[in-house]
């Protein structure tokens, strides 16, 4: 984070008539990872916008400030503004981060985006159903016989790692070794605070990605299968213009965020459809809601937290003074439960009129694989509802990831009524 902070003086004056909120480092503390919302509704109503001297960072919760400010041209997505001033460990992760599209502002952030988007165009996601509907019947099928199943581990971890290396053309085999460097590589970005050895493991994670995918993206002995990133890339491998390097990096970006994302709202909807099984009921009888209730799940518990960004200037925000170079934190999880964007906010609606939730970002920097991920938790709700009809909390009290950045499950164990065969 940048180290501007406010004299005692300012931010008293900026803060006045408002109690001064705790800072959002609290957020981590155990006490806090079930009650979050409920943290989050403390922040909010302390002030919607302040200064978190803990975290070196302003802080918005309110669906007006994240959301304005998310598209405001006046801020800038760049995370690592001065690399040298990053740690030596963690340098090699912050130099392939800043050249990911999601660091990146215009105008090379929509040329990031545009050497990608042939992905993840509609007729691509479509063309992607038939292959995840049988991934989930793979996982659904020997479970049902079972009567148990950890969704974390068994469905919701390994189902978006086989989606998105199935985009990118990566054989079965590497899949895993892709996945334990994936690993580290989210844990760095979702935290404020890294240890010498987490930043080592994190770059070094990188680093082998890197190397994997420049080998899968040039090999030339197995040609690339049809629809996959691979092949659609492959035209442009020979441009004199294109930075291979920058290519890689943006592969990545895709490999870890098209699958942790995804892991975490699988998790995070089923463990909130278990807490409410009338609410689970009703999509078992009305499966046509499942779509409209993915919405629904996604602002009621989002995968993804936080975004960054930083004042390009002195500017005003919310009656805020913020100095150029100062990051705003922006609680999209925070937002997404504002009673003034989305009234009754603690209460799951599968009929919310309007209201757009910020689970998937704002602006410019919306997430590239929304409909992806909207398709793979549309088909797997709909397996677990109507395939596993009694499932129920099997007594293991799930536990959360420790991150401010993302929010999931570290397991969720459920059992039911085995079938012998369930289809």
């Amino acid at each position: 984070m940048a180290s501007n902070k406010l004299g005692p003086c300012c931010y008293r004056a900026a803060v006045q008539n408002h109690t001064t909120p705790a800072s959002l480092l609290s957020a981590l503390r155990p006490q806090n990872q079930d009650r979050l919302y409920d943290f989050y509704r403390e922040l909010r109503r302390a002030d919607e916008l302040y200064w978190d001297r803990h975290l070196d960072a302003w802080v918005a919760t309110s669906y007006a400030v994240v959301s304005s400010t998310a598209s405001d041209p006046r801020f800038s997505s760049v995370r690592y503004p001065d690399i040298e001033a990053v740690s030596e460990e963690l340098r090699p992760l912050a130099q392939v981060l800043s050249r990911q599209m999601l660091y990146n502002d215009a105008p090379d952030h929509a040329r990031l985006r545009s050497l990608l988007s042939k992905a993840f165009t509609p007729r691509a996601v479509a063309m992607l159903r038939d292959r995840i509907s049988d991934a989930v019947d793979q996982i659904i099928t020997p479970a049902a016989m079972t009567g148990r199943l950890d969704i974390v581990a068994d469905l919701a971890r390994p189902l978006p790692l086989a989606v998105i290396c199935d985009l990118l053309g990566v054989p079965e085999q590497d899949r895993p070794a892709l996945s334990s460097w994936s690993d580290p590589i989210a844990a760095a970005i979702g935290s404020s605070r890294l240890d010498a050895e987490d930043s080592r493991a994190a770059s070094r994670s990188m680093q082998h990605m890197l190397v994997y995918l420049r080998e899968l993206l040039t090999r030339k002995d197995v040609p690339p299968a049809p629809h996959t990133l691979r092949a659609l890339l492959a035209i442009g491998l020979d441009d004199a213009d294109q930075d291979f390097d920058e290519l890689l990096a943006n592969c990545a970006l895709l490999l870890i965020a098209g699958h942790e994302t995804t892991t975490h709202f699988i998790g995070n909807a089923a463990l909130a459809l278990l807490r409410h099984p009338q609410a689970a009921n009703q999509l078992r009888s009305r499966v046509d809601l499942i779509p409209a209730a993915v919405e629904e799940l996604l602002r009621y518990d989002s995968p993804v937290q936080l975004m960054l960004r930083r004042a390009r200037h002195d500017l005003d925000l919310a009656g805020r003074s913020i100095t150029a170079g100062q990051p705003v934190l922006l609680v999209c999880g925070a937002a997404n439960r504002d009673p003034a964007a989305f009234p009754d906010p603690d209460r799951l609606d599968f009929h919310r009129p309007g209201g757009r939730h910020l689970a998937f970002g704002y602006g410019p920097h919306f997430c590239l694989g929304a409909a992806l991920a909207r398709l793979e938790g549309t088909l797997v709700l709909e397996a677990l509802l109507t395939r596993l009809p009694d499932w129920r909390l099997d007594g293991t009290s799930p536990r959360w990831q420790r991150s401010l950045n993302f929010r999931g499950l570290t397991n969720l164990e459920i059992a039911f009524t085995p079938s012998s065969d369930d289809r």
